[in-house]
């Protein structure tokens, strides 16, 4: 499968992450997917509710994309080779220079016409509310020029809350949000529009 284009080897993984997500449980309902142009690059972002997000967020979001994960992901059995030959891009995140790196790194994908997908919280809830956003995604958006197409999902913490062993299989909303074109917030500070990305992503989530 790996010998296969990236994108393709996205479309059957996409594939079988959808037929995971139903033997595990969860019914997923998506919504939005009308707002996506299939051949432009976005920075997609939404909030990390539970360590299932890396299954229901591709299936859910029918464009090829890389995430930006945690560097310790890729070297967990099988997960860690997946996301390596998908072209994910690991982040250190409590090492600075690193992460900076790993930025640089998605602006290059993402100029390059890739979509990248990133969650703007950095780790998973621990209470089921979103918790404030760390600044980088937003700087990697106006270095990069990109549109951002925000999602929120409901129902994954009630799924499974971190630090837990328990499932509560059940229904899973993904809600995908109108694009935020680039030309509408490139004059925007990074603050302001870290802001005004919470407020969109928090609505979406509801």
């Amino acid at each position: 499968m790996f010998l296969l284009p990236q994108k393709m080897t996205f479309n059957i993984v996409r594939f079988l992450f959808n037929i995971l997500i139903w033997l595990m449980g969860i019914k997923l309902v998506v919504s939005g997917k009308e707002y996506i142009c299939p051949d432009k690059p976005y920075l997609i972002m939404g909030n990390h509710q539970s360590l299932f997000d890396i299954f229901v967020i591709p299936a859910a979001i029918p464009i090829c994309f890389v995430g930006v994960e945690a560097a310790y992901h890729f070297s967990l059995p099988v997960w860690g080779y997946l996301i390596r030959k998908w072209g994910c891009i690991p982040i250190e995140r409590d090492n600075l220079q690193k992460a900076v790196l790993s930025l640089e790194t998605a602006k290059k994908t993402l100029l390059s016409g890739m979509s990248i997908g990133i969650l703007p919280e950095g780790h998973r809830t621990l209470t089921g509310e979103m918790t404030p956003f760390k600044k980088g995604p937003f700087y990697l958006a106006k270095e990069a020029c990109a549109d951002i197409l925000p999602f929120g999902i409901n129902g994954l913490f009630k799924y499974n809350q971190k630090g837990r062993l328990n499932l509560s299989p059940g229904v899973v909303k993904v809600n995908i949000g109108k694009p935020f074109p680039y030309e509408t917030f490139k004059n925007l500070s990074v603050e302001k529009l870290r802001k005004i990305m919470f407020d969109r992503i928090y609505n979406l989530s509801q």
